[in-house]
């Protein structure tokens, strides 16, 4: 890679305070130029924590949501004049050494987008933690948007993510959710304006301390990713227009 390609990782917190030293000490140093947290007005010491590690703070007065995190977050990476995105979930599940080889598939032009697979197997996923019925859903899922949008991802809902800059300035997400569907909106719109999606494995790893959606949040995530693909196959077929599928802001 070119020694002036700046790579930046966000983080968007939220009462992180539990693992967000572990997710930062997992971070290769040495792949990274920048690292910018943004915090969701949390009400324990993530704040404080994050500070005392040196990273880049955001603090939102007012929480404003997981979709609206992440649009602070690609903002300020923008800014800060980054070549290369990695958005990573301050829960400690994603590990940070394959931060690396995908920047590299970015870099050498292969994918615009990566994203981090937690389901290599069955097997695997299950035996590093992730509830059942979780995986059940994550397949199902997964195996309905990679049929809609002509994809072959292994997790389409993962919290390991790494962009090129193009992708961030092209596709518009600030039309996007401020919900936890900001994702797959994102996903399906890198798709829509004909960016090249691939993936990386990363071991599963669910620990007693990692933040999970509530079930009634997991009922609303699956629902709002039902309507972007339907959104996605409306606006497709030449049915619907929807603002969400624009590109070139």
């Amino acid at each position: 890679m070119k020694p002036d390609k700046k790579i930046v990782v966000v983080i968007p917190a939220y009462n992180a305070e539990k693992t967000l030293e572990k997710t930062y000490n997992d971070i290769p140093r040495s792949s990274v130029h920048e690292i910018i947290l943004v915090d969701d007005a949390s009400t324990d010491r993530t704040v404080e924590i994050a500070q005392s590690l040196g990273v880049t703070v955001i603090t939102h007065q007012k929480n404003a949501g997981y979709g609206a995190n992440q649009k602070t977050c690609y903002k300020a990476a923008l800014n800060a004049g980054a070549d290369f995105v990695v958005m990573i979930h301050p829960d400690y599940q994603y590990d940070c050494r394959v931060i690396p080889y995908a920047i590299g598939f970015l870099d050498a032009g292969i994918c615009d987008v990566v994203i981090g697979s937690r389901i290599r197997s069955r097997k695997e996923a299950l035996q590093g933690g992730m509830p059942f019925y979780k995986y059940i859903v994550n397949r199902q899922l997964t195996f309905a948007e990679n049929i809609i949008l002509g994809q072959n991802i292994g997790d389409c809902h993962s919290g390991f993510r790494a962009y090129t800059r193009q992708v961030l300035e092209k596709i518009c997400f600030e039309h996007n959710s401020d919900s936890f569907v900001f994702d797959t909106q994102l996903l399906a719109q890198a798709v829509w304006c004909g960016f090249r999606i691939g993936d990386v494995p990363i071991p599963t790893r669910y620990l007693p301390d990692s933040s999970s959606i509530s079930f009634y949040q997991g009922i609303l995530y699956t629902l709002g990713t039902v309507m972007v693909m339907v959104q996605y196959l409306l606006a497709r077929c030449r049915i619907g227009r929807f603002r969400l599928f624009q590109c070139n802001c």
